[in-house]
């Protein structure tokens, strides 16, 4: 612009009438408000010219001033904002152009009305009663938070440092946390609803978008900023973690009683900060194991507080927006376990990964342990159900070196060369059994000790059991040579019972591979703990199919020894050729009758019907070792889950087969004999019908009555119809569908749901012990005897290590009285150097440091970049901000500069004369 053009312009400025409209005047000058110009005074005030300017501009009324305020900030109040009229009304003309200032950054006005004018209430608020502070920290106008910082008695600095964090504004908040008000750090880890005795926060709900419980540290970590919560961790502050929440103290039956709804709020308020991927990773020496425990916890509180929990078809956009209710702590779990995903796809070496597997090993390894053993947070991880982090590739990867451990070159062979390798095992077991019981330290003894030999070796030896269980039966096959209307026994007084219960050969080897298994579990219930061996389902059903053998065999051998108490009283008491020809005792002639004759609760037959069940359950441990393979994994997985359906629609199916069984019942019960067929006459008969009702298998006929009782008939034809609908056009159809989204879920993950599966059978042999698999784990090793002597003789030492530590201790008691200071003064090195070594750093700590440096970059460029299109905006919004006002500034300089030239002009196109008085 033309000096000439600007001359004019200031030239019409300064003739300006006061009943000119305001709208010319903002024509005239740009755009700028008359406050804006007023401005100018505080930018250069030497003129003569400024002060003319300022003059004439405060002619105008004070409703004139006011104007372009009550046509900006205060435009909302006409239509749904009237109910702040009130509040915006009663700000004088100075507090407005205050506020202005403070919004839009004028830093001149700020500082000049903060100098020189002691009447302003630095704490006005507007009509939405956000202060100056709040203005200028919302705009993020640093220079302008610095100078209102330095007034006293600052009001609402919590709530400007709340929405400083909350924007992401990270010198604003340093600024604010140099405050004198954030000295004692006290007000950083208090909320804003322990904190109502004095105005750091506004407590009316008007000038917070914050809940109350929300503290800066809280906040921070909500909004993921990683500056911030490295600044307040440094001032002292932190998340305390909310009580449980059964938890009956004084303090949270109070907050229960009074608000139950803000209780809960604040409790998942707490959660989700310390969920924060930016707290785990900032505020916990060891964030793998907090994130592994914190998710656990959270994935606990979900069932408990069911009214939180995430709906699956909720919307993506209402799920960002609505933070309180769809961030629910099912949600807070999955961010636990991504976020201990995302450390481990981050290392880069070995070390770094057996450092997240592992975790700290330090004390582990001085007691002793072997390194394959620990495999802590894997464990923790299996048991938390962490399916991410144990089917990662850095993890699978170290898993599967530790599990062909001692034979690397059978990793590479083929599927048929590890088929060979099985059959070997199986075939030679007794013999590498046998020379491990005696050479269990060489070169074959640690090719066993193997995790992959160990699974072959017992995989081998529950084959052979099965193949016993098969072969024991193998003489039936065709069918038995004895009736059971028939006795066989092989001289005359033999009792029949003693020749059908006797042990064959193959029964015998089943008992003793069952006496293996049965104290493979009971070591594996000592070490592991009732609780944790619960837990797992495949122990149960090991236990119970064992329970189950040793119950038939218990019964199998009484119902022998009754009949061996039988023969001896025969081979006693009886002297003739022939049995039949003898009357015996009641209860001696019973073992002496054929199977159609023996009670239902003979001993044999109970035996016999537990052995089948037993056998059944052995069979489906096979699946067990079926997650081994890719191919039956996923099929395996999905049958579990199938099972768990079933169990579930089980309580539905319970329900309406028991309702139309008792009311078919009771309609048909005064009808027997007068049916077409026994149907529903009888409990019995009632199950019975309806269940193979559901297979089709029963007749219409089966509620026909032979009387013309229509009535009754017509109403057992509608039950009988309704319960057909029911069970096989609904109930059936609905379990189809449950396990068809099972095995949909298992599918669209299969790979993940498979290594996890596999991690865990993995896992099982990776730990000291079970080298050799049951029947030869019955015998004790030399190696056990070793191990189990050099425990008797360390037990022997810790206590004479005990016992002459306390004797020590009684005679440095005794001698302190003489000797105390130069004692003390000669260990004060010592400790010293060990408090020295204490604050060094381990190598897994410096690891983790490590790692989480890398986390907190990697998410803050993912973040930059996902934010790159609203971080430009926010960068022209305050370049054009600050250009305005130097616009501004140099418009002043050019009008005072044209005001000296106008007045040298006037000087010299008139020459000063001076003023002469009229001579008479």
């Amino acid at each position: 612009m033309s000096m000439k053009g600007r001359g004019s312009k200031h030239q019409k400025r300064v003739s300006f009438s006061e009943d000119e409209d305001e709208q010319c005047w903002k024509e005239e000058n740009g755009g700028v408000d008359a406050h804006h110009l007023k401005s100018v005074e505080t930018v250069s005030d030497s003129s003569g010219y400024y002060r003319h300017n300022t003059k004439s501009l405060d002619t105008f009324p004070h409703r004139r001033m006011t104007l372009p305020r009550e046509k900006g900030r205060r435009q909302a109040i006409r239509g749904p904002a009237f109910m702040f009229n009130d509040r915006g009304s009663s700000l004088t003309a100075e507090e407005e152009r205050f506020l202005d200032a403070a919004e839009y950054g004028n830093i001149p006005v700020v500082r000049k009305m903060l100098e020189e004018s002691p009447t302003l209430n630095v704490n006005c608020v507007d009509y939405m009663g956000q202060n100056g502070l709040q203005l200028a920290v919302g705009n993020e106008h640093l220079e302008v938070t610095e100078l209102l910082l330095r007034r006293d008695n600052l009001a609402r600095v919590g709530d400007a440092l709340l929405l400083a964090i909350s924007k992401g504004y990270v010198r604003i908040v340093e600024a604010l946390l140099g405050h004198p008000s954030f000295a004692s750090g006290e007000r950083l880890t208090r909320s804003p609803c322990e904190l109502q005795d004095d105005d750091f926060y506004s407590y009316d709900e008007d000038g917070t978008r914050f809940s109350p419980d929300i503290t800066p540290i809280i906040l921070a970590a909500h909004c993921q900023k990683y500056e911030v919560v490295h600044m307040l961790l440094m001032k002292g502050a932190k998340i305390e973690r909310p009580h449980d929440y059964f938890c009956k103290c004084a303090d949270c039956t109070e907050k229960q009683r009074k608000d139950s709804f803000s209780h809960s709020r604040s409790r998942i308020n707490a959660y989700r900060g310390l969920a924060s991927p930016a707290y785990l990773s900032l505020s916990s020496e060891d964030p793998v194991l907090t994130a592994l425990e914190l998710s656990n916890e959270l994935v606990k509180l979900a069932n408990i507080e069911k009214e939180f929990k995430d709906k699956k078809n909720r919307n993506k956009e209402t799920s960002q927006h609505n933070g309180f209710f769809l961030n629910d702590y099912r949600k807070l779990s999955m961010q636990c376990k991504d976020f201990v995903v995302g450390v481990l796809d981050l290392c880069r070496d070995t070390e770094e990964v057996e450092a997240i597997l592992n975790g700290d090993i330090s004390a582990e390894l001085e007691e002793g342990q072997h390194h394959r053993s620990l495999l802590s947070r894997v464990k923790l991880a299996i048991k938390y159900e962490v399916k991410k982090f144990v089917a990662h590739p850095n993890c699978q990867q170290q898993l599967l070196t530790i599990w062909y451990e001692n034979l690397s070159g059978l990793r590479e062979q083929t599927t048929a060369v590890k088929c060979l390798v099985v059959l070997v095992v199986a075939l030679g077991l007794p013999l590498l059994a046998v020379g491990y019981w005696f050479a269990p330290c060489s070169k074959l003894g640690k090719i066993l000790r193997s995790p992959f030999m160990k699974f072959v070796a017992h995989a081998a030896s529950f084959i052979i059991f099965l193949c016993l269980l098969v072969f024991n039966a193998s003489d039936r096959f065709e069918g038995i040579t004895t009736l059971p209307n028939v006795t066989v026994t092989d001289y005359p007084l033999q009792i029949f019972r003693v020749k059908t219960t006797q042990f064959s050969w193959t029964e015998i080897l089943i008992m003793i591979w069952v006496a293996g298994m049965m104290w493979s579990e009971c070591k594996e219930l000592w070490t592991e703990g009732p609780r944790e061996y619960v837990m797992q389902l495949w122990n149960l059903l090991d236990f119970g199919m064992l329970s189950i053998f040793i119950a038939a065999f218990t019964a199998r051998f009484f119902a022998f020894l009754q009949a061996m108490k039988a023969q001896k009283y025969v081979d006693e008491k009886i002297d003739a050729p022939d049995l039949s020809m003898v009357m015996l005792p009641p209860d001696i002639k019973y073992f002496t009758y054929a199977r159609d004759k023996w009670v239902p609760s003979d001993p044999q037959l109970i035996s016999e019907g537990l052995y089948a069940i037993a056998v059944v359950l052995s069979f489906s441990r096979i699946a067990y070792i079926l997650p081994a393979n890719e191919s039956f994994g996923p099929l395996q997985i999905s049958l579990g889950r199938t099972v768990k359906d079933i169990f579930k629609f089980m309580v539905l199916f319970i329900m309406v087969f028991l309702a139309f069984m008792i009311g078919m019942f009771i309609l048909y019960s005064y009808y027997l004999g007068a049916k077409v067929n026994p149907a529903f006459t009888t409990v019995e008969e009632s199950f019975k019908t309806l269940f193979w009702s559901i297979f089709g298998l029963s007749e219409v006929s089966s509620v026909v009555l032979k009387y013309d009782h229509k009535f009754i008939e017509n109403i057992g034809y509608v039950l009988f119809g309704i319960y057909n609908v029911t069970m096989v056009v609904v109930l059936l159809n609905m379990l189809i569908a449950m396990i068809n989204s099972s095995y949909q879920e298992i599918e669209d993950d299969a790979d993940v749901e498979w290594k996890f599966a596999r991690s865990k059978l993995w896992l099982s042999y990776f730990d000291n012990g079970k080298t050799l698999p049951p029947p030869f784990s019955i015998v004790p090793s030399p190696k056990s005897f070793y191990l189990c002597m050099k425990r008797l003789i360390n037990l022997l030492r810790c206590r004479r290590h005990h016992l002459k530590k306390d004797v020590e201790l009684g005679m440095d008691n005794s001698k302190s009285r003489l000797n105390l200071f130069p004692q003390s003064s000669m260990r004060m090195p010592d400790s010293h150097s060990f408090n020295s070594i204490l604050n060094q750093p381990t190598r897994y700590q410096q690891i983790m440091k490590r790692l989480i440096k890398r986390y907190v970059l990697k998410a803050q460029v993912d973040k930059e970049n996902d934010e790159v299109n609203e971080g430009e905006l926010k960068e022209i919004k305050q370049d054009i901000s600050s250009l305005r006002y130097e616009l501004l500034e140099e418009k002043s300089q050019a009008t005072e500069e044209l005001s000296l030239l106008i007045q040298k002009l006037s000087d010299k196109l008139n020459p000063t004369t001076c003023p002469s008085t009229p001579s008479h």
